[in-house]
């Protein structure tokens, strides 16, 4: 019975911080679309892809189209909306237990939204690849949490589960490790920031960068280790995920 017990109790804390995790992500994406922005003009101004389609199907030239005030503020409104689906899903992650079965399957929503945002950012930035996997945890989020709820028994799927976890944990960190060594040119504030916050100049900015880069792969590579090892990447992961968070917010 102890043994039973311990076990329920570690499906029901891993839960938590399965909803916890898709909660977070998506509460900060509705921030995001409502008060801010996201990338939806890096689609909807490309004029290699649009312009036939909007000179065929309305009677604005390109040109009129991307001037537009009524088009923006449409581009706008629709960003908005999309603010309203993140954060009704995240309320709906909270209280996913108590509501019908049905309702499960806006998590595969809330991932599927996640993935064309990652997809809109890899185009703003020239459809580099390490863009878009950089955002496989935020974007598995609520697809974690919908196939852990899904299982009758989930410490049955707990090895494979984990696997796949480990998986998107490894192309997260790989993908941010490549901007911070330079691989793909990294984004100007990021090395602002690094310098008003650590108030150091450039050239230890970069050192930094790099060094952080390097250790970004370490995690990639040793959360596959065994557990006595792999928990000593996973802790650091955490709190340099936790770090960069703060970071951003304290810059």
């Amino acid at each position: 019975m102890k043994i039973k017990n311990l076990k329920l109790k570690s499906v029901s804390l891993f839960t938590r911080l399965l909803q916890l995790a898709a909660f977070t992500v998506l509460l900060g994406r509705a921030w995001q679309h409502l008060y801010w922005d996201a990338p939806f003009r890096a689609f909807l101004w490309d004029e290699k892809l649009l312009s036939g389609l909007v000179e065929q199907f309305s009677t604005m030239d390109w040109e009129t189209y991307i001037t537009s005030m009524e088009v923006d503020n449409a581009i706008g409104n629709s960003i908005k909306v999309f603010g309203v689906f993140y954060l009704l899903s995240a309320i709906l992650v909270l209280f996913i237990h108590k509501l019908p079965r049905f309702f499960h399957h806006f998590l595969l929503l809330s991932s599927f939204a996640l993935i064309s945002l990652a997809l809109l950012y890899c185009k703003e930035r020239f459809f580099s690849i390490g863009q878009f996997f950089e955002y496989t945890l935020q974007f598995g989020s609520p697809f974690f949490l919908w196939w852990w709820i899904r299982q009758e028994n989930p410490i049955t799927i707990l090895p494979t589960f984990i696997l796949v976890l480990k998986i998107a944990i490894a192309f997260t960190f790989t993908c941010h490790g490549l901007y911070a060594i330079g691989y793909y040119p990294g984004p100007v504030q990021f090395m602002e920031m690094t310098m008003n916050i650590l108030g150091i100049n450039e050239e230890l900015a970069k050192t930094f960068l790099t060094t952080a880069g390097i250790l970004d792969f370490a995690v990639a590579i040793g959360i596959f280790l065994p557990w006595k090892w792999a928990r000593f990447f996973l802790l650091y992961a955490v709190l340099w995920g936790f770090g960069t968070t703060i970071a951003r917010v304290w810059a």
